[in-house]
């Protein structure tokens, strides 16, 4: 798992310990990978180890995303599949207008206020974690966090990031979710992007914001993720493992009113 701008490999525990209910053994890297002499690259083989069980998947979010994509082209690594969320614009984020969150979770207080301010925030605050969730717990991790790194999301992307994508790792099974209202990457620019990757699987998540796997639906989401995987276990070319025949309600899970 690796995380964007701004968060650690912990913010991502809520997810991970979904995935290792099902068998699955998560490992989380830091920020900064790509500055160090080994690369992201070095990093995960450290995670994986010398004889990792397959399918090793990379999962990414934001600038994490990005990252995989470098990391899959290692040919060190043996990458069998990519979950790539919420992935980071080319574009440089900005503060956004006319968001403002509600405030964070009653009791959060670190300046005064019940907005989850602490000195040395800047006016964007609000605004960035209305574009991060709307999940009331995950806004309660990132204002009690003292490791999140606040005002990171309105970075602009590091050109190496940005380079294109290598034939192998557009070659691999991949699964992009997106949030369709997140506001920093439009969901129609995630849209293009899977279409380089033959093999990829597109989820949309309604409602949805930038942080797709720490968002309201990230049960959903999570669910989504370990049935993707399942599919991966199988063989690359994803075959389904279960095809629902029947629902009038034409969107799996509604419940009727």
């Amino acid at each position: 798992m690796l995380p964007g701008r701004g968060e650690h490999g912990g913010v991502y525990e809520r997810f991970g310990r979904r995935l290792a209910a099902d068998g699955y053994a998560v490992h989380t890297t830091g920020p900064g990978l790509e500055d160090t002499p080994d690369g992201v690259g070095g990093a995960l083989l450290d995670a994986a180890g010398p004889d990792p069980v397959a399918p090793l998947v990379l999962v990414g979010a934001d600038t994490g995303a990005l990252l995989a994509l470098r990391a899959a082209g290692d040919p060190r690594l043996p990458v069998d599949g990519l979950v790539l969320a919420g992935i980071a614009s080319a574009e440089p984020a900005v503060a956004v207008p006319g968001r403002t969150a509600e405030p964070a979770v009653s009791g959060i207080v670190s300046s005064g206020d019940s907005a989850g301010y602490r000195p040395g925030d800047g006016p964007g605050w609000q605004d960035e974690l209305g574009a991060r969730t709307a999940c009331p717990v995950h806004r309660q991790r990132l204002c009690s966090d003292p490791e999140f790194v606040r005002g990171a999301l309105s970075a602009p992307v590091g050109a190496e990031l940005l380079e294109p994508t290598s034939l192998t790792a557009r070659a691999l099974p991949a699964l992009v979710l997106h949030g369709d209202a997140d506001p920093l990457t439009p969901a129609d620019e995630a849209r293009r992007r899977a279409e380089g990757f033959p093999r990829a699987v597109v989820g949309i998540v309604h409602g949805g914001l930038h942080d797709v796997l720490n968002d309201a639906s990230h049960r959903t989401v999570a669910a989504a993720v370990v049935q993707w995987l399942e599919r991966l276990r199988g063989g690359a070319e994803l075959s389904p493992v279960l095809t629902v025949e029947t629902d009038p309600h034409h969107v799996l899970g509604r419940i009727p009113e």
